[in-house]
Parts: C-alpha cells; structure tokens; sequence
C-alpha cells in the first residue's frame, strides 16, 4: 500500500486535460511510455479524438512540463484550406445536378443526392448574413437546378402548365435578375411554344416582375407586380405583352403574388436558396 501510494505521487505519471475541464485521469508512464507516437494515438482513438481511418480531429499535445498531456482543439482552417474544399464541394453539386435538365428530369435518388451536396456547401459555408453582405444578390442568376421541377411542372411545387407532349411548351434558361438599389427582383423564363404544322415554334421570353425586401438576416420575400412576355427570334419586332397584376379578389387564394426564400449559401458566382415550400434552387452567376 505504501508503494503504491509512493508511486500515485510520482510526476512518473501522466495528468491528462482536455480544453478547460480537467479529466484528472492518471496513467502510468509504464502503460504509455513518453515519446510513442503509436500508443498516443491509441490514447487519442480512445478519448474519441481520431477519425476510423486514423485521421486526427483533435491534436494530442505532450507537454515535458510536469510529465502532463493535454488535449485541445485544432486551430480553425485557414481561409484557403476553406475556399479549396468550398470550390471542390461545388464541383461535385454541379456534377450532381449537370445532367438534370434543370431538375425536370431528377428522381427521387437524384433529389437526395443533389440535397446532400448542398448541404455539405451550406455546413461549410456557414451562416449567410445578407444584411452585411446584400451587395452579394446583385446581379443576373442562372438556374441549374430546382428540386420542385421534378414535379413536372413550370410552376413547381406551385400550380403552373405540365410540361411534355400534352402541352407543346419547352423550357428554356430560367435566370433571377436582382437590383439591390431600386429592389427589383425579376425571374426570367425563356420558352418556346408549340404552333400548328407548317409553321414554326414561337420563342418567347416570359419576365415576372417583383419587388423584394430582407425579411431576417438570410430571409427574402418578394412581391408580384407584373408579367411580361416578349416574343424572341423571327417574332422579336412584335411589342412585348405585358400582363398586369390581377385584383385581390380575383386570384386565387393558393396565389396572391409573393413567396419567401432563405439564401443558405452565396459567394461570388454560386448562390443556394430553399423555398417556402421546401424547393431547393442553385444559381450561378451569369
């Protein structure tokens, strides 16, 4: 008893911490001899500090001082180590959604799969604060991909014509032009619809006008106010038509102009929305 009390006061053992909350766990120096590198990374495996392959996510530090080992945090990535693995997670978004006609023809798996890709660039990414950063919205967007096209519909999710061989539209490119000054917020669909043989397909190109204004740090609500359509290609020297805002009380109560959207993630030329009704949308920068 007495050699072993001798022994528990010796600085031969090792005194272990983790952050600022002590473990206080002793360890003899026998058990985990100073110096291998192969036992410590036992220990560390064993404190949870190590990934099953092996790889390190929190650093095991030995100290000489005091014979005492402790355990801390990793310092954050730096600003390059982040923007690397942002650029190679959006290559593979993109290389999830490229062969998806926008979303119209996803499938259930691919509706996960291009889900799970943004949500690695969104846990990256990390909090998007368009209050300081509104500046980031300006300018022309390019849709690549909505998961509410899978519905088949241009409308998504929301009520809008079927696409296919019943009705002889086809959908073109879908951008979003944004002016943070005057909070212009327009959606631009480019179409062709089908004519009676012998005559050609009439190009159009259909602008939704809104207002938009941040309704919380992320969150944005837009406004409907117009519609118009400007026939394109061998039609184009007809005067666009525009559609005005129907009454209150005409609209259905499913439509009455405006919707909500949170921006997850947005950068320089790759921006992700999620709708009010659950739509994921990916831009790029036009």
């Amino acid at each position: 008893m007495a050699q072993n009390a001798m022994a528990m006061a010796s600085p031969s053992y090792l005194s272990l911490s983790y952050s600022s909350c002590p473990v206080n766990c002793i360890v003899p120096r026998k058990v985990f001899p100073e110096g291998d590198a192969s036992l410590s990374l036992q220990l560390a495996k064993r404190l949870g500090f190590s990934g099953r392959d092996g790889s390190s996510r929190r650093r095991v530090i030995l100290k000489s001082a005091l014979d005492g080992v402790s355990v801390i945090d990793p310092p954050p990535p730096s600003k390059e180590a982040k923007t690397e693995l942002l650029a190679s997670l959006k290559i593979k978004l993109l290389s999830v959604v490229s062969g998806l006609n926008r979303g119209l023809a996803a499938n259930e798996e691919d509706l996960q799969k291009a889900d799970d890709a943004a949500k690695e660039i969104e846990a990256v990414g990390g909090t998007v604060d368009l209050s300081t950063d509104l500046d980031k919205l300006q300018g022309k967007w390019k849709l690549i991909y909505s998961s509410a096209f899978s519905s088949r519909t241009l409308g998504g999710s929301r009520p809008g014509p079927p696409t296919g061989r019943l009705l002889p539209i086809t959908l073109g490119q879908v951008f979003q032009r944004i002016d943070i000054l005057s909070k212009d917020f327009d959606n631009i669909v480019e179409l062709q619809l089908g004519a009676p043989w012998p005559l050609p397909p009439v190009e159009a190109t259909a602008t939704l006008a809104h207002k938009f204004e941040l309704t919380g740090s992320a969150n944005v609500k837009i406004t409907f106010e117009k519609t118009t359509v400007k026939t394109t290609g061998n039609l184009s020297q007809l005067p666009p038509l525009e559609i005005p805002q129907l009454p209150d009380a005409l609209r259905p109560p499913s439509n009455r102009g405006s919707g909500e959207f949170e921006v997850t993630y947005i950068d320089d030329d790759t921006r992700i929305t999620r709708g009010d009704r659950s739509e994921l949308r990916v831009f790029v920068i036009s």
